[in-house]
């Protein structure tokens, strides 16, 4: 015989949540709404630890692990739909020159501000990421070739515009250097090629002289022999090189 299943809603002080509040309220979320106990109040418990799990703690960006999910999600969105969809990548200029002569306290308030730039820039839609140290990432779903270089030049000139206070009489600027590419339409790619193509207009853009954007001249529709596995399995693919 089967036992009932108990709806009960559990008891807190089994769930051991005494650490999980602590870093909550250490990362200023305010107390979930709701009795404590009460199945509202324990979604609002683990709704803020998803939150927090997700984000960068400087920033408040999307890090790492969300921009990796956000990006499978959106390259296999492309594959089915067509539309296109801009990633770019970018990366702080003589950020290390920063931290080596003014200290990393400057060089976070640096990190802060390229953050805010790109909070103000992104729609509703978008994904904007800390990805690394001084590298930021943008997803950029249903945005036309047509576009691309103007919603990069328009990121990267709301980052010059940025100063960081260092003293009473001493401020920074600040500039990236941007890389873009679009994910290939009606094809299975995969998240590593979208980033390398990435990858090399941002390389592109710092050896050009930095504070710049380059984005690949037209969407990519020659299919790599990689594309051609996913798509076709690799039984396939053998005979269409």
């Amino acid at each position: 015989m089967k036992r009932p299943i108990d709806t009960r809603p559990p008891d807190p002080a089994a769930l051991q949540l005494d650490t999980a509040l602590q870093l909550l309220k250490q990362s200023g979320h305010t107390p979930p709404p709701g009795a404590p106990g009460s199945a509202a109040w324990l979604q609002g418990v683990i709704d803020a630890l998803c939150d927090l799990s997700s984000r960068d703690a400087l920033t408040g960006l999307a890090n790492r692990r969300s921009f990796e999910t956000a990006l499978n999600r959106e390259i296999d969105r492309v594959a089915r739909s067509g539309e296109p969809a801009l990633l770019l990548l970018l990366d702080i200029d003589h950020f290390k020159r920063v931290n080596d002569t003014h200290g990393h306290a400057v060089g976070d308030l640096m990190i802060k501000a390229v953050s805010d730039a790109l909070l103000e820039c992104v729609r509703p839609m978008d994904t904007a990421a800390r990805i690394g140290g001084e590298e930021f990432a943008v997803i950029l779903p249903n945005c036309p070739p047509a576009f691309g270089q103007t919603v990069a030049e328009r990121l990267r000139a709301r980052v010059e515009g940025k100063i960081i206070a260092v003293g009473p009489s001493q401020h920074l600027g600040v500039t990236v250097s941007v890389g873009g590419a679009y994910a290939p339409q009606w094809v299975r790619s995969s998240p590593t090629i979208w980033v390398e193509r990435s990858d090399l207009q941002l390389y592109r853009a710092k050896s050009e002289g930095r504070n710049r954007t380059c984005i690949e001249p037209t969407p990519v529709s020659l299919v790599s022999a990689e594309e051609k596995g996913l798509l076709f399995g690799n039984t396939v693919s053998g005979d269409l090189e």
